[in-house]
């Protein structure tokens, strides 16, 4: 249901709940070697359920801005004021993201820069000041001359060093410019990219102003059939039109692609339009209570279930045999790997631990404590 008194949308919260959930599944299985495959990013190009985690939250972040700037961006508020604020949970959230990096050797000199929480707040920053500074209009233009000059710059100038453009893991332009900027202190998997790197931080701004513009649509005084109709609709084509930009410019979450922008933030529109008109309309709420308690403290969850999660795979023993084991692979081999096969085993280690903070955040949701970051 849409609060009209908090100004808060209760599907939003949902949708919110649902992917924060999503990326506590992706981050945590029982066993990397065994997972299935939807539950995996794609290994380049492609798409899979995993891939829309990360574009669904940014997403969001834009709907969450128009609900919580609106008002008092037309009531004539001190601009200062909110732009301070914006800064401050900007600064919030990459600190955050700059702790989870560093835990727990805190080496500095080789520190991943770049991350989730990194990217949230940088991007959180340039749409927010945006949003206050210029006119859904105009920052329609901007979303889409981001996209344009993103796809032009990826596919037609050459890379130094490789001679023509291309978009190869690690010989792309977006790598190389990460590696002028970022060197020693990128994701260190790859060591030569990061896929939360510099300039596909660009289109990412560009999902972000996607959800704006879809929250000041829902804002809007208009009949709730009509709201969803045209979700719907923009919905599908947003979609089509990545879908059919993917044959230029393919779908690539480690680079960003502006034909994934689209494509994903199409999917975002339809997926919310479905909860709004279960929610919203059709009140149909009797499921969505663990869901509004993820979304509450969504930012919390994830931070601490990221450091809860790095801190088990670091206390360490010998078992009787000599071999060394973590508290985690202590506790995924005693309470799953004996009685499941090895996938279903790393998958019921995943559900079970987002249980497990579903009942912590419970405890916060009843007690009304909801930390903003």
């Amino acid at each position: 249901m849409e609060n009209k008194n908090s100004g808060r949308l209760l599907s939003l919260d949902v949708f919110r709940g649902i992917t924060i959930m999503g990326m506590i599944l992706v981050n945590n299985p029982g066993s990397w070697s065994t997972i299935y495959p939807p539950l995996e990013h794609a290994k380049w190009h492609g798409c899979t359920p995993t891939d829309l985690v990360f574009p669904f939250f940014l997403f969001i972040v834009g709907v969450a801005i128009t609900y919580a700037l609106s008002k008092k961006k037309a009531s004539g508020e001190d601009q200062k004021h909110l732009i301070l604020g914006i800064a401050r949970r900007s600064a919030t959230l990459i600190l955050l993201g700059l702790f989870m990096a560093a835990f727990p050797k805190f080496d500095l000199i080789n520190l991943r820069f770049p991350g989730v929480l990194q990217r949230i707040g940088v991007v959180y920053f340039v749409t927010g000041i945006l949003f206050l500074k210029v006119n859904l209009k105009t920052l329609s233009y901007i979303g889409a001359g981001l996209l344009i000059f993103y796809w032009f710059i990826m596919s037609f100038i050459p890379v130094p060093g490789v001679g023509y453009p291309n978009l190869i893991v690690g010989k792309n332009l977006a790598a190389w410019f990460d590696n002028i900027v970022l060197s020693g202190h990128m994701w260190a998997v790859t060591k030569t990219w990061d896929p939360e790197g510099v300039l596909s931080t660009l289109p990412a701004i560009g999902t972000t102003i996607l959800g704006i513009l879809t929250g000041d649509w829902l804002r809007k005084p208009v009949e709730q059939g009509t709201k969803i109709a045209t979700l719907f609709t923009y919905g599908f084509i947003t979609l089509l039109a990545g879908y059919v930009w993917s044959g230029w410019f393919p779908l690539n979450k480690s680079l960003w692609t502006s034909s994934y922008v689209l494509y994903t933030a199409g999917l975002a529109m339809l997926f919310l339009g479905t909860c709004y008109w279960i929610i919203d309309v059709k009140k149909i709420t009797w499921w969505s209570k663990p869901f509004i308690v993820y979304g509450s403290n969504a930012i919390t969850v994830f931070f601490l279930s990221g450091l809860v999660a790095k801190s088990m795979g670091l206390i360490t023993w010998m078992k009787a045999d000599g071999t060394e084991i973590s508290l985690k692979g202590y506790l995924y081999e005693s309470l799953f790997t004996w009685w499941l096969s090895p996938i279903n085993a790393s998958l019921a280690w995943a559900i079970t631990y987002i249980a497990i903070w579903l009942g912590l955040m419970w405890i916060l949701y009843a007690k009304k404590i909801f930390i903003k970051v």
